[in-house]
């Protein structure tokens, strides 16, 4: 005897076989190979899994020592059992044993036959199956194959093993006749092809080529064609309304219209209709008007979308040998119900289409609409050396530190650089470091993880995600914590992060603008701000000076803002008086360009002329935010004047307060009511019209 057949033999001689039962039913078979140790337990990571709570879920495990199957129990909670014993370590195995691990039995057999005597007396069926590498005894498969992982079916009646593979159904293929299979049968697997094919066409002629087709393939007639409705006018019982999208006839003379009163049937009812014998109805396509026969059977199926008829598929027999049945009927509404779904597929996919167009011009129009609003309105010098920094720092990738006053435009100088820039078709995301707490803008800035948090219900996506391939813009970055600097430099340097809560590495292509109205230098000094983020940042650094270092642009923003207002309120005010303009001037502005803004809006909104005057400019008492110090003095408005003018004005300024009192007026200048009279003399100085009585009153 060979060798190789010797060791065959002696291995089928040590197969044993596992036969699990559950209640009062054999539910599963598992082989036993020698060489391989099978663990049983309540975890899914088990050969054999056992589903209770009763059981461990590493239990016990059964292996082959010494040519003798052997089972030994891992210290379950519960025990194992081989009848009415309870093991302990390891218990040698004899044929007929029944293991008890909680609500399972498993027989220990070497022959599969004596396993199954009650199944067989019980009268439950042995089944056979064609494959030749498998056994089915009493419902359970027995894998014949001896390939490592070829685990049979688990106690739980869930298979784990492979039985079959193939690349492609051969239901969507070309179904050859030998097959046998019934008349519904083959009808239900070309209907399947029909279907499948009709979700993938393009077009709505696709569409209906395809059904005809398909039903000419399946069903017994020899002409047909498809109608559709035109969009808006679905429901209509209207001949005219159709419109034939497809037709085919296999025989002559050439399709044939379907009848008035066929249309009227089938959309008024919106049921499939089969008439047989129609040879001598005409109302019904019977006959043409010469009395010729032109169809002896006819299908008429409703094309239906929302229990609204969109169409009709209509097909008719010109042979008596021909003739088509009920099954036909039903195949041909089936289509038909096919045909409606792709029909809606196609105009929802149009509709995405058109809106996805339609947004994306949009997109484009507030790209130019933007583009032009971020321009920089001035024309000082400074601010032209503003916009040369810009133009040479937008192609770059370089970090970019943007300095100077709250209200100075430090966003509209982000976007301007952003929309010069090759990221321009990018997304823009600005974020303001000053307006969160330490916890929100770590979570802004990064995302978060669902349940990262109380309050986190669901998955966010942070600024730096938000502006992948596009500019993220950081305003009053001098306000970001320390924890957050350190885990923001990270990220700027290119490095990965992670949202808060997760684990995923999250890698980003971002450009960021900073921009801050603190002096980061003294902030690094006081330990407040990272000296390595401060050069991170401190790249590229663009100052915009303050609206009070740029007179000459305060006239030209004041239109600018004017005419916004205008346009937007419907106000038609014509622009400023002298004495507004001057006054807006002379102005210090200490909420910079912002301030400006919302000046002109509260004129434009409250002026009652068709100017807008002095009054009408709400203008603060606040001080300087910052550098004040350092700014030159504000234009003099110095007259030099005599002592003699001076105390004119003065006491003539004072009788205008005191509403020309004499008396009171003294007191407040500090001289006698009898000076004041000689001064008043010397001046020449008159009380205003109406206030001449009471002037002489209190001489």
């Amino acid at each position: 005897m060979p060798l190789a057949k010797e060791w065959s033999d002696s291995q089928s001689h040590m197969l044993a076989y596992l036969v699990i039962r559950e209640g009062t039913k054999w539910t599963d078979v598992f082989r036993l190979v020698p060489g391989r140790t099978v663990s049983i337990g309540r975890a899914a990571t088990n050969q054999i899994v056992i589903k209770d709570e009763r059981a461990s879920r590493n239990h016990a495990e059964l292996f082959m020592t010494r040519g003798q199957w052997t089972l030994r129990d891992l210290e379950s909670r519960n025990g194992t059992f081989v009848g009415p014993k309870q093991i302990r370590g390891d218990y040698p195995l004899t044929p007929g044993d029944v293991i008890r691990i909680a609500h399972c039995q498993l027989a220990f057999v070497e022959d599969l036959s004596k396993a199954f005597a009650d199944t067989a007396a019980a009268g439950q069926p042995v089944l056979t199956t064609n494959d030749e590498d498998a056994t089915v005894i009493g419902g359970a498969v027995v894998a014949e194959t001896g390939e490592i992982g070829d685990s049979s079916v688990l106690s739980t009646g869930e298979p784990a093993n492979i039985t079959h593979r193939r690349g492609q159904t051969r239901f969507l293929g070309s179904m050859p006749t030998e097959l046998g299979l019934p008349k519904v049968g083959q009808a239900a697997t070309k209907l399947c092809k029909i279907a499948f094919e009709l979700a993938s066409q393009t077009d709505v002629a696709s569409v209906a080529h395809l059904a005809i087709n398909g039903i000419f393939d399946s069903t017994q007639v020899d002409a047909g064609a498809v109608w559709l409705l035109p969009r808006g006018k679905e429901g209509s019982s209207n001949l005219a309304d159709l419109q034939m999208i497809a037709s085919r006839t296999d025989v002559e003379p050439s399709y044939h219209k379907l009848s008035q009163f066929l249309v009227s049937t089938v959309l008024r009812d919106g049921e499939a209709v089969l008439a047989r014998n129609i040879e001598g109805d005409s109302s019904l396509g019977g006959r043409d008007s010469k009395g010729d026969i032109l169809a002896t059977s006819v299908i008429c199926a409703p094309i239906r979308q929302d229990k609204k008829v969109v169409g009709l598929i209509h097909t008719y027999s010109t042979q008596a040998s021909r003739i088509p049945d009920p099954d036909d009927l039903e195949f041909t509404l089936a289509v038909a119900d096919n045909v409606a779904l792709a029909l809606r597929n196609l105009h929802r996919q149009q509709e995405l289409a058109e809106n996805l167009s339609q947004t994306q011009h949009e997109i484009l129009q507030l790209r130019k609409q933007l583009g032009a609003e971020i321009s920089l309105i001035g024309a000082s010098p400074v601010l032209e050396a503003v916009q040369h920094q810009i133009a040479r720092a937008a192609p770059s990738r370089a970090t970019v530190l943007i300095r100077g006053e709250s209200g100075v435009g430090k966003e509209l100088v982000a976007r301007a650089m952003h929309y010069a820039s090759p990221r321009k078709k990018g997304p823009f995301v600005c974020l303001n470091c000053a307006a969160l707490s330490e916890t929100l803008l770590e979570s802004e800035l990064f995302g978060h993880e669902k349940g990262a948090f109380t309050g986190a219900t669901e998955r966010k996506i942070g600024k730096f995600e938000a502006a992948h391939q596009g500019t993220l813009m950081l305003d009053e970055i001098g306000e970001m914590s320390s924890p957050i600097q350190a885990k923001f430099l990270r990220a700027l340097e290119g490095h990965p992060f992670e949202r808060v809560g997760g684990s995923q590495p999250i890698k980003v292509d971002v450009r960021v603008i900073a921009s801050t109205n603190r002096d980061l230098e003294k902030a690094v000094a006081e330990g407040h701000f990272r000296r390595d983020l401060y050069f991170r940042l401190h790249v590229v650094e663009i100052y915009v000076p303050p609206l009070r270092k740029r007179p000459e642009d305060i006239v030209e923003l004041a239109n600018y803002f004017l005419d916004r207002f205008n346009a937007e309120t419907g106000r038609k005010i014509r622009g400023f008086t002298p004495d507004a303009l001057f006054r807006m001037q002379q102005y210090r502005w200490p909420g910079n360009v912002r301030e400006l803004k919302n000046v002109v809006e509260r004129a434009v909104v409250l002026a009652r002329g068709d100017f807008i005057e002095a009054d009408d400019l709400n203008l603060s008492n606040l001080a300087i935010a910052s550098e004040s110090s350092e700014l030159p003095a504000p234009k003099s408005t110095y007259q030099p004047l005599s002592l003699d003018e001076i105390e004119k004005r003065h006491i003539l300024a004072t009788l205008k307060a005191t509403s020309w009192n004499k008396s009171r007026t003294a007191v407040i200048l500090g001289v006698e009511r009898s000076t004041l009279d000689r001064k008043i003399r010397r001046y020449d100085l008159k009380p205003p019209v109406g206030r001449e009585e009471a002037w002489k009153g209190e001489e």
